[in-house]
């Protein structure tokens, strides 16, 4: 729970966390767009969560008519860029941006370019690349070998928002301070993920799995005999 209100920030940070909650050595995360913050899939990445979340296309120049940067493509045998008239971007300057470092690259070819006006409007064409984007890179490529990502993405996380959002109607929480809301939003999520079992399952299978935890975690804590007074209690009420 979090009352930041934006989704960029978060993704290395609850990846993180899911993978720790799974004792898994590595993940996969879908997101969407939103989600979309260089720094955090770097992040995320090393820690062991493989991430699936398309770039946001914030560049005009397609709609204009003119090729974006998805049309130069990155050779990093020769730590160039190709661009669609077949010339070779080279590395020329390095700078820093918002705490990023970034490689620029063009070519002196834009002027006499047949192309150049599908392209850009300035005298040459530069593109700019941030010290890690090779990760970015990986990501996108693993992310082109699964189309069906997002659809995943989408059938499996907006079922639990769009139930739990229908269940609280159009209201605001009815608890106060983060921590509070957390619990709230905490018992939500509880009673969504009984229901979902019951309607996948049903109930004796429910029950069934809810017996056998408590009687590992008897035998786990060596209170057999406290397991099965709790086990009684709860079945009797």
């Amino acid at each position: 729970m979090t009352n930041v209100g934006i989704d960029k920030g978060h993704l290395g940070s609850m990846g993180g966390k899911a993978r720790e909650a799974l004792g898994a050595d590595t993940i996969e995360a879908f997101a969407d767009r939103g989600y979309f913050k260089s720094e955090e899939i770097v992040a995320g990445e090393q820690a062991g969560v493989e991430v699936y979340v398309p770039r946001p296309l914030t560049s005009n120049a397609r709609a204009a008519g003119r090729y974006d940067r998805r049309d130069f493509v990155y050779d990093s045998k020769s730590d160039t860029y190709v661009c669609p008239a077949g010339e070779r971007l080279t590395y020329r300057m390095t700078t820093e941006e918002a705490g990023k470092v970034l490689r620029r690259y063009w070519t002196d070819a834009c002027g006499t370019c047949a192309l150049k006006e599908h392209c850009t409007p300035s005298k040459q064409r530069r593109v700019a690349r941030w010290e890690n984007e090779e990760v970015l890179d990986r990501v996108q490529a693993r992310l082109d070998q699964r189309p069906d990502a997002m659809i995943v993405r989408r059938s499996t996380a907006e079922h639990p928002f769009g139930t739990i959002k229908a269940w609280m109607g159009a209201t605001h929480f009815k608890m106060k301070t983060l921590r509070n809301v957390t619990s709230e939003m905490a018992l939500h999520v509880l009673a969504y993920n009984i229901k979902r079992v019951i309607a996948i399952l049903g109930v004796p299978t429910l029950i069934e799995a809810i017996r056998t935890f408590l009687s590992l975690l008897g035998a786990l804590l060596g209170l057999t005999g406290a397991s099965a007074a709790l086990e009684s209690s709860i079945w009797a009420k």
